[in-house]
């Protein structure tokens, strides 16, 4: 799988979104499409939370960012 880590910090850079309580988390985070990794399916073990509609568009335009696609 290629994931997108989760931090506590948001610096507002285009390859970033903004989550929080309202996706299922602890507090205020932000999900950095510019440190993509590839981890094992096996290896993601706990839910924590989702994204809607409009939190996953805003995902698509941080990776095409990250990703420099048109």
């Amino acid at each position: 799988m290629v994931c997108a880590p989760v931090y506590s910090a948001y610096h507002g850079l285009a390859s970033q979104v903004a989550v929080g309580v309202e996706e299922g988390l602890k507090h205020l985070s932000s999900i950095h499409c510019d440190e993509l990794v590839s981890l094992s399916k096996s290896a993601l073990t706990d839910f924590v939370g989702s994204l809607s509609g409009a939190k996953l568009e805003q995902l698509n335009h941080a990776l095409a960012a990250a990703l420099e696609l048109s």
